[in-house]
């Protein structure tokens, strides 16, 4: 090759590597992505400053901040199935070292003593009760040696149906227990249950014993087991196992309820003083509430709620250490919410009247109208619900709805 024709192919290779690396250089690219087809353009939104030199997104620039959709924070999802299986509890000892401490009774002292322990495994869960459209959840409370209550209750008020919610979604019924409170009966007694559970299939117990203190880990339990399990129940009634219901009427007065409602309606008492004698069974030390009075609460015999504000409960009830009373405590949970629980006359927790001879008790024209009346004995719901659902005449009918 002459050396003209030399000069002239470096010059042609040095323009064309000079242009290359030019035009790499404007692109920001790399040489290997040069030569591979360019991605196509991508409209960006240009950035702007604000007086003090913050860049700002144009789009909303001339927008008031009010008219600009802040995001919404996703909370984190909870748990999909019951997530405690051991129980790890161990005694506070900085409670029991308190001077107030040794003054107080030994079922205060032990309540104290464990009440950071909150949540316990679960030993029987059904949580196909709330699979399809379930428009009202009967929970009830029971304690594991009273099967024969249980059993009256299915036989009655606590029979399940399919469109009891006159089309709107099936009821179903479930108890809540602990275990038995004697460590000496407790295998026994749990045979008997998982026996009656496999006849039936509507028990959801926990590895906590059944006490009285304990109704309150009850109510938490089922909050919690609610929320996880139940996203579409619209409605609950939680009661006894000593009390008379009417399912037609609780279902008639929901028809006209919504289950985003912040309903909780019962047997509310106003401004209820703590006890202060020793000798009732809720007595409560001023050490361990100091106030005057307790906040608005619904009578643990009974009473309804929606099912939206029993999935806020849960949350509420979570930012509060636990009280020895449970439909007290509820009132506390309430309260952090700011939802007043509603009274209806419907619901006698108290029996038809507080006076226990009175005949009015014992009267089915009275029980026909109510919703809920504490208290009866097996023997005494069943034969009253054959009174009530028999042929009875009732000179008139009490509008309690």
């Amino acid at each position: 090759m002459s050396l003209w024709k030399k000069t002239v192919y470096k010059s042609v290779c040095l323009s064309l590597a000079l242009l290359v690396a030019v035009t790499v250089f404007q692109r920001s690219l790399t040489p290997h992505q040069f030569l591979q087809e360019p991605p196509p353009p991508t409209r960006e939104p240009q950035k702007a400053q604000n007086p003090s030199g913050h860049l700002v997104n144009p789009n909303s620039f001339w927008k008031n901040t009010k008219d600009v959709a802040a995001p919404t924070p996703m909370a984190p999802p909870g748990p999909q199935t019951w997530d405690i299986s051991i129980t790890n509890c161990s005694a506070n000892i900085n409670v029991t070292q308190q001077p107030w401490f040794q003054g107080l009774e030994p079922h205060f002292q032990q309540f104290l003593t464990y009440r950071h322990c909150r949540y316990f495994p679960m030993l029987l869960n059904h949580p196909e009760k709330c699979g399809g459209a379930v428009y009202l959840l009967v929970v009830v409370k029971s304690v594991i040696t009273q099967h024969d209550r249980r059993e009256a209750i299915r036989q009655t008020w606590g029979r399940e149906q399919e469109s009891g919610g006159g089309g709107r979604g099936a009821v179903r019924t479930l108890f809540l227990l602990g275990t038995a409170s004697k460590q000496e009966e407790r295998a026994h007694y749990q045979q008997l249950l998982a026996y009656e559970d496999r006849l039936y299939g509507d028990i959801l117990q926990w590895d906590f014993l059944d006490s009285f203190f304990n109704l309150t880990l009850k109510e938490i339990h089922f909050l919690k087991w609610f929320d996880i399990y139940c996203p579409h129940v619209q409605f609950i009634f939680k009661g006894d196992d000593d009390v008379f219901v009417n399912p037609t009427n609780l279902l008639e007065f929901l028809a006209d309820r919504q289950p985003e409602e912040d309903l909780l309606v019962g047997d509310v008492l106003q401004r209820a003083r703590p006890i202060r004698k020793k000798d009732n069974k809720y007595y409560i030390p001023g050490v361990l509430y100091s106030k005057a009075s307790y906040p608005p609460y619904a009578g643990g015999g009974g009473f309804l709620m929606a099912g939206g504000l029993a999935r806020r409960l849960r949350s509420a009830c979570d930012t509060l250490e636990l009280y020895p009373i449970d439909d007290v405590f509820l009132g506390m949970c309430l309260q952090v919410l700011s939802v007043q629980p509603t009274a209806h006359e419907g619901f006698k927790t108290f029996g038809i009247t507080r006076n226990r001879n009175s005949r009015m008790n014992k009267e089915p024209c009275f029980f026909r109208s109510m919703l809920v009346v504490h208290k009866l004995l097996p023997a005494e719901l069943l034969a009253m619900w054959g009174l009530v659902h028999g042929n009875l005449t009732c000179a008139r009918k009490l509008q309690v709805l």
